[in-house]
């Protein structure tokens, strides 16, 4: 059996493992099969993470923190959970090749998935020319007609990194003012291949076997027009992951995982959470790092407190009065 287990291997997940590691904790890792890393596999530069002032590529960043937390004996699985069991003092995690491990305490660092718009076209071609990644799918719309929908940071990073492949790239934006910061938009708006198209939705992506164009929908009078082009890309914002934890654990009103205050401590004695799991407004990747860090030392605290008999020793909400942990 596991001291603790840790679902999800973004920075939340990376960090809390480099920390439990540290702690002698022996974390395991569960990483997934697919979408190992997280949302940063699919950024390119990231410019923000503290400590590079360069940059870093997304997917670089990412291999530094699991080779971190490895270094201190963190164990990684590539599999995919499928089933978390929280009833009782011991959780019981279940994998996709039908595995189950056993640990005391759990951290749940799931990340969030891109949002979907919803609309008939989008899924019937999804892969078709309608995708959520730039950074994995911009090789194949050299020299052609783009869009991106979004308003946030996201939204102006995949429009200015289509630019290098794409002869000219739209943004579709509900409103008439951006939600992105200043720099972001600053670089897309000064970008001779980006062109805005404001007061604008994506009420149907028209096609057969590919995308052929949209069908836009003016937010102010509502009347409607087509847009001829290749491609589309969706950067409206990512939900919680969640699924596993449906009924399980209490949620907020966005959706995320609730914790009690600024630490990871969910409604279950025993499972944590961190990240954007949890994280409805900032949703960076140096806060879900700190969340992670937070998680940790959380686990750190409760599984100290836990007596001889296998029972916590101390109530849950009092693991706060404890001894800090050593971060040195």
């Amino acid at each position: 059996m596991r001291q603790v287990i840790i679902i999800g291997s973004g920075p939340a997940g990376y960090t809390a493992a480099i920390y439990a590691a540290r702690a002698n904790l022996n974390p395991l890792v569960i990483a997934s099969s697919v979408e190992a890393g997280g949302e940063l596999m699919n950024t390119t530069e990231v410019e923000n993470f503290p400590g590079f002032p360069e940059g870093i590529m997304g997917p670089d960043l990412m291999a530094k923190m699991q080779e971190q937390a490895e270094r201190f004996g963190a164990e990684v699985v590539y599999d995919d959970v499928t089933e978390l069991s929280v009833d009782g003092r011991v959780k019981t995690v279940t994998l996709g090749s039908g595995k189950t491990h056993e640990a005391d305490a759990v951290v749940f660092a799931t990340g969030s998935a891109p949002r979907k718009i919803g609309i008939d076209g989008e899924q019937r071609l999804s892969g078709r020319g309608v995708s959520y990644c730039a950074t994995c799918d911009g090789f194949f719309f050299r020299e052609k007609v783009i869009a991106v929908v979004g308003g946030g940071d996201s939204a102006m990073e995949e429009a200015t990194f289509l630019t290098k492949f794409a002869s000219k790239v739209y943004v579709i934006h509900r409103r008439d003012e951006l939600r992105a910061s200043k720099i972001m938009q600053e670089r897309a708006i000064k970008n001779e291949k980006i062109e805005f198209i404001w007061n604008a939705e994506v009420a149907d992506i028209l096609g057969d076997d590919a995308v052929s164009g949209l069908v836009l929908r003016d937010t102010v009078d509502g009347s409607t027009r087509e847009l001829p082009l290749d491609g589309v890309f969706v950067a409206i914002g990512n939900d919680p992951r969640t699924h596993l934890v449906h009924e399980k654990l209490e949620l907020t009103p966005e959706g995320t995982v609730w914790v009690d205050g600024r630490s990871s401590r969910t409604s279950v004695p025993g499972i944590f959470a961190a990240g954007d799991v949890i994280d409805p407004t900032y949703r960076q990747a140096v806060t879900a790092a700190g969340s992670g860090t937070v998680a940790a030392l959380d686990v750190e605290h409760y599984l100290a407190a836990l007596g001889e008999a296998g029972e916590p020793a101390v109530d849950a909400a009092e693991i706060d009065g404890l001894p800090e942990a050593s971060i040195a």
